[in-house]
């Protein structure tokens, strides 16, 4: 009522003094305001409530993180060799040991008077550089099956089915210890269901029936017997000790470092003949060298034996037994020979096969 009054009395005196009147407007304002300014301001007073998220392992999260791992292939030839035998291990270089004095040392610790495992497994551990013929490509991991000249008990159920046709070849599969031995009426019982392909563990087969195991290959799928793996051939016996005797073993890559790649497999137990023992680790580093990319440098990096319940892990020369670097001249050598076997092997088959 105060305002009222006191703009009238102002309206009053510009009356008398002459001068222009100028418009007052009492009421609120009516003009709109811009389309979306008040949704932004009703939006800015909301407050927004921050969820507490769990820990999320760091595989699962959208973000990579980048951590700092120590390479595992371990080069410790810039170390100074001990002088005498007690030194701290983490400062010296790696004594390196004979296959003879590695085991020796195995049999004292496994002694009665210690841990009192006189028939421990040995066990070896290859590390190998998996860079391949480029520094971008790796060698992928691999599954395979070593040839050893003394069996030992493996722990494990192999059981070898075969198939060929012919009395000798039969009586042959039979002889080296294959679980099941048929033809064609073999091949019968299984695509009737009266017998079951899973309960063996490994499929081998002669190339003389080899036209009709082709309807079986939709059931064995990658276990359908080839030369690449070695389950196909005409030496039936020398195929079945191999697989019911050998050392399975496979090598794979490091979930984070692909370069490198590790092969545990066992080679005997630690009663057995010292020298028959070194013959296995000897086959099984030469298996494993045939997988070697053709390229300069090692492929097989460090070996180490190790017994359990032991955590003592002796290291070993594997150069004794395989080449160290890959030789090119030595390779071509190989591909010549392999060259030159073939055309005799493609004649005795195709004799075998007049004669059947």
């Amino acid at each position: 009522m105060l305002s009222l009054l006191s703009s009238m009395r102002a309206v009053a005196v510009r009356q008398q003094t002459g001068e222009a009147l100028r418009c007052l407007h009492l009421t609120a304002v009516t003009d709109a305001a811009r389309k979306g300014t008040r949704e932004k301001a009703r939006k800015k007073k909301v407050k927004v409530e921050v969820k507490k998220v769990g820990f999320i392992p760091h595989n699962q999260r959208d973000k990579k993180i980048n951590v700092k791992r120590a390479d595992k292939h371990v080069d410790d030839s810039w170390k100074q060799v001990s002088k005498d035998d007690v030194y701290v291990g983490r400062y010296y270089r790696w004594p390196v040991y004979t296959v003879a004095e590695a085991i020796q040392c195995h049999r004292e610790t496994h002694h009665p008077s210690m841990y009192n495992v006189p028939n421990a497994p040995l066990n070896v551990e290859i590390e190998l550089n998996m860079q391949g013929e480029k520094a971008t490509r790796f060698v992928d991991n691999f599954q395979r099956m070593a040839m050893i000249p003394h069996k030992f008990d493996h722990g494990e159920d192999r059981k070898i089915i075969v198939f060929t046709k012919g009395n000798e070849e039969i009586t042959e599969a039979r002889d080296a210890g294959a679980s099941l031995v048929g033809g064609v009426e073999l091949i019968k019982d299984i695509t009737n269901g009266e017998l079951l392909l899973s309960d063996y563990q490994y499929i081998i087969a002669h190339p003389n029936i080899l036209a009709e195991l082709v309807a079986l290959r939709g059931l064995m799928k990658r276990k359908f017997p080839n030369p690449k793996n070695e389950t196909l051939g005409t030496n039936l016996a020398e195929m079945i000790v191999k697989f019911s005797n050998g050392i399975s073993y496979s090598a794979s890559k490091d979930e984070y470092q692909q370069n490198f790649g590790l092969i545990t497999a066992s080679v005997g137990t630690l009663n057995m003949d010292a020298q028959h023992l070194e013959e296995n680790i000897s086959f099984l580093l030469q298996d494993v060298n045939t997988v070697r990319p053709k390229r300069d440098g090692r492929f097989i990096t460090r070996v180490l034996l190790k017994s359990p319940p032991s955590s003592e892990q002796l290291k070993i020369d594997p150069f004794v037994y395989v080449t160290e670097l890959y030789d090119k001249n030595t390779a071509k050598v190989k591909k010549e020979s392999k060259k030159q076997e073939e055309p005799v092997e493609a004649e005795e088959k195709a004799a075998a096969a007049v004669s059947n």
